[in-house]
């Protein structure tokens, strides 16, 4: 038996509008260790109220960054999967794809994935903590540096534990989710509200739901039309090839 049913090839190639959510399970792929994985060595001696909440960076900016920076540099050293490279590959196929991820790694996007929700932020992006503004650049080697426009504090463009999501992302995400006709559920992603809502959404917009995950019973398999038990990246890069070819 073919680990990729003809059925979902099928649904990819006529859909109009297509979501993929992505979290934590295509990251692991990649080989990014999540929180709990890099909460090791130097770093074990602290809880993670002292690294990763905005109370923590208030009491302790210095450590709170240098934490991120380590967690960004080992993303900037660890290069896309084949999920990530075959949603990019899909885009070729299909322009109109959103991806909307957990992931903070930005592997989306290095991959070549230009429709890219980050609804947890990525830490290569930086931002300002008292005014939000963006910063890709600074002068002083300051840690954590300061905001060129308002002088406060740099911090990673990541939701620490505590904070709420981005609200104009999380619209946006919700509106590609409403617009779409297929939507796909990719490897292990947390069921916490309200990205556990979006198969339900996509139900009521009346598109087809496929999950290709080992995860059994969560939301996104529960509410699928199709369920592929396998990584995504072992049906990805199958998916993405057979449709360039029949597009050929």
């Amino acid at each position: 038996m073919s680990l990729l049913p003809d059925s979902v090839i099928t649904l990819v190639r006529q859909a109009h509008q297509i979501v993929a959510l992505t979290g934590g399970g295509v990251a692991s792929e990649a080989k990014f260790p999540s929180f709990r994985e890099s909460h090791t060595g130097e770093w074990a001696r602290y809880d993670v109220s002292e690294l990763a909440t905005p109370q923590a960076f208030q009491r302790n900016p210095r450590l709170v960054w240098e934490w991120y920076a380590h967690r960004r540099r080992v993303a900037e050293q660890i290069h896309p999967g084949p999920t990530h490279q075959a949603l990019a590959a899909l885009e070729r196929f299909n322009p109109n794809i959103t991806i909307v991820t957990q992931a903070i790694d930005g592997l989306h996007t290095r991959a070549g994935s230009t429709q890219v929700i980050e609804l947890n932020g990525s830490l290569l992006q930086t931002r300002c903590f008292e005014a939000g503004h963006i910063v890709n650049t600074w002068e002083h080697d300051d840690i954590p540096p300061r905001c060129p426009h308002c002088g406060s504090f740099l911090r990673p463009d990541v939701v620490m534990f505590g904070e709420g999501l981005a609200q104009t992302d999380l619209r946006r995400a919700r509106a590609a989710v409403d617009a779409c006709d297929l939507f796909l559920a990719l490897g292990t992603i947390a069921t916490i509200e309200p990205v556990s809502s979006f198969p339900i959404a996509a139900r009521k917009a009346r598109a087809h739901v496929v999950a290709i995950t080992h995860e059994e019973d969560s939301i996104y398999t529960v509410l699928a039309d199709e369920i592929i038990s396998a990584a995504p990246g072992e049906v990805l890069p199958i998916l993405a090839l057979a449709l360039l070819n029949q597009s050929r």
